[in-house]
């Protein structure tokens, strides 16, 4: 079996993020930049079902200028097998990364593709749906367990209510939520390795795809900053404060 694992360069979770001055958007000028911890989460998974004897090869994804090879090369040593980057400097958005994303597909032909449900940057959680449309596979999402057996993928899935369980046949899409495992740390060795993986880069040209916005930035701003709280000397007067400041009751 071979999976493809799909992985995106995102500020680190640890840094405070901050906006630029003229509120076009998000400051990246000497920011820390990481692998997006939900694409980590994927990129275990795969291991994981490799380890266990499920998958011969684990291939990585990602889209994105020249500096997303860092992120490709975090998940080779983690390990995974191989890893393409289609290189643009532009952030194109869900609807064109699905659109690429369907034509590695259409390439790899892989049995199983794993990706993180959504990226801790622009929180759209929808690349995922959109490539099981666009490639008309099945889809588990927000996945907390995962099983293989027998050409089909049964996955846990966290929904408002508690837990549902599909059973997918293969190919199939599955996206990871933060239950599903723990990632490892890459040993030192094992980052040696990774160096010396092969890393094809292709163009949005060169699978077909132009990339075309649908949606356009106005402005971004941030949040507004918390009032102190206060104390209050009995319960008559939280009541009052909630009723006639706060005018939650």
């Amino acid at each position: 079996m071979k999976i493809l694992v799909t992985v995106k360069r995102v500020i680190d979770y640890n840094v405070k993020v901050r906006v630029k001055t003229d509120n076009t958007d998000v400051d990246l000028a000497n920011v820390k930049m990481a692998l997006n911890p939900f694409c980590e989460i994927a990129v275990e998974e795969a291991v994981r079902l490799k380890e266990a004897g499920k998958a011969e090869e684990i291939v990585i994804v990602s889209i994105g200028p020249k500096a997303c090879q860092e992120q490709i090369r975090t998940a080779l040593a983690l390990g995974a097998d191989r890893g393409i980057q289609i290189e643009t400097d532009e952030l194109p958005e869900s609807l064109n990364v699905a659109k690429l994303l369907s034509k590695v597909v259409e390439e790899e032909q892989p049995d199983l593709v794993i990706m993180g449900k959504q990226a801790i940057d622009s929180d759209n959680n929808q690349t995922g749906q959109m490539l099981a449309a666009l490639t008309d596979m099945p889809q588990g999402t927000f996945a907390s367990e995962v099983k293989v057996e027998d050409a089909k993928a049964v996955v846990t899935r966290e929904v408002d209510g508690g837990l549902q369980t599909v059973e997918l046949k293969l190919p199939a899409i599955v996206t990871t939520d933060l239950r599903l495992n723990e990632p490892r740390y890459a040993s030192l060795p094992n980052i040696m390795k990774a160096k010396r993986k092969p890393l094809a880069i292709k163009s949005p040209a060169d699978l077909g795809v132009e990339l075309k916005s649908h949606t356009k930035l106005l402005k971004v701003t941030p949040p507004a900053e918390r009032a102190a709280g206060i104390r209050v000397s009995s319960v008559d007067e939280l009541i009052e404060k909630l009723q006639n400041e706060a005018k939650v009751i």
